[in-house]
């Protein structure tokens, strides 16, 4: 059985996550909602309604424990009543089971909206906060977004893939041409800007289906491994480039790659990005890239997998490209937040080569550059986590 590409191994999987819009817009803007939350009450949901708030609130830290009374599920949303931003969510609340909806309000005047996965909507009566907050900031709130806002970003982007596919063609003929005339040294050199070309188009491999195995899978699960004759791609070029496979060995697959491209870019304009993809792919390139390429895991001999880790980074500023109008609406210090992230850890990739300039193996870090790329990915990675969250769509809010 052919093994997917590390891509499609590490598919992180996200769902959105039973915490208030509160934490995620206060991790994005750098800080911490206080714990010493005034309670709200209680608040039950029924098929008939959505509780009863108290009909007023003092501004600041506020927090309603909220009960699923149906036996379906429920998404619960604090929601200013006036231009129906959201404050704080429950997404996924299951029968009887209880939750907290906490955030920190500003004065004006909110409800708790309620919407069962029959898709009955039920909003309570409006409550009025009043006062001053104090210690810590109110959460701004942000507009709920629907399904066809990703629409703009997920044209753009497929127009981006597809102006980029023919780069990888190129790529990929003068790597064939490399092998076809027996010249392995030269096939070494291009090897690398191909595999780079396919690793930049990250958020759309999903849509590509069995082209992405056949382009960028690993011998992991082949039953000889890497010497399999079913193993095919660039990584598979890779392995025997540096393992001494003879040209006319070799040829084979590079003929194979340079069909697939080619089949990759005919076909590519009759597959659909699903849009809820995008918004996951932003954090999920680079989570891939801690598991595989700055472990060297996916490495099958070049030893470049920091330039393939730099590749995703560039793929990843594409998505947020893309997505940047979306996010600053809803969170409007995470997209620079982001940029100065993805920078640094830009940054640290090309600091790691040797004098020359050239990738080392990611093996041969020193610990304290590992320390210091580790950190820094690790920190955009999870800042990245939100924007799945942020930009999921929000139905009935």
């Amino acid at each position: 059985m052919r093994r997917a590409s590390p891509h499609r191994q590490w598919q992180w999987q996200t769902r959105l996550a039973a915490v208030p819009i509160a934490a995620l817009v206060a991790v994005a803007a750098g800080t911490a909602e206080s714990s010493s939350a005034v309670p709200g009450g209680p608040i039950g949901v029924r098929a008939s309604g959505c509780g009863t708030p108290p009909p007023a609130l003092h501004a600041g830290p506020v927090s309603f424990s909220v009960t699923d009374r149906t036996k379906v599920f429920a998404t619960v949303y604090l929601v200013d009543a006036a231009d129906q931003r959201v404050y704080a969510e429950i997404p996924w609340l299951t029968p009887d089971r209880t939750l907290p909806l906490a955030t920190t309000l500003a004065a004006g005047r909110y409800a708790i909206r309620c919407v069962l996965s029959d898709g009955t909507i039920r909003t309570t009566s409006a409550f009025t906060v009043s006062g001053t907050v104090s210690g810590t900031a109110a959460v701004a709130g942000y507009r709920p977004m629907p399904d066809l806002d990703l629409t703009g970003p997920v044209n753009a982007y497929r127009a981006w893939v597809q102006a980029a596919l023919p780069t990888l063609l190129d790529r990929a003929q003068v790597l064939d041409a490399d092998v076809a005339r027996g010249d392995l040294a030269a096939a070494r050199a291009d090897w690398l800007p191909a595999h780079l070309a396919y690793e930049r188009l990250g958020a759309a491999y999903n849509s590509f289906g069995d082209f992405d195995a056949d382009l960028d899978g690993t011998a992991a699960g082949l039953p000889d491994g890497p010497t399999d004759q079913d193993w095919h791609g660039l990584h598979a070029i890779e392995y025997g480039l540096w393992h001494d496979t003879s040209a006319p060995d070799l040829r084979a697959r590079t003929q194979a790659l340079v069909g697939t491209v080619q089949d990759l870019t005919a076909d590519f304009p009759s597959e659909e990005i699903d849009p809820g993809d995008l918004p996951l792919r932003a954090h999920e390139i680079l989570e891939n890239t801690l598991q595989f390429q700055i472990t060297g895991d996916a490495d099958a001999g070049s030893g470049t997998s920091l330039a393939t880790a730099y590749a995703n980074t560039e793929g990843t500023r594409e998505v947020l490209t893309v997505l940047a109008p979306l996010i600053d609406d809803r969170a409007p210090a995470l997209t620079a937040r982001l940029g100065a992230e993805l920078a640094l850890v830009q940054a640290d990739l090309t600091a790691d080569r040797d004098p020359a300039g050239t990738w080392i193996p990611a093996p041969a870090l020193t610990a304290a550059q590992r320390q210091r790329l580790d950190a820094d990915l690790g920190v955009l990675v999870e800042d990245l986590s939100l924007v799945p969250n942020l930009l999921a769509p929000r139905s009935g809010a």
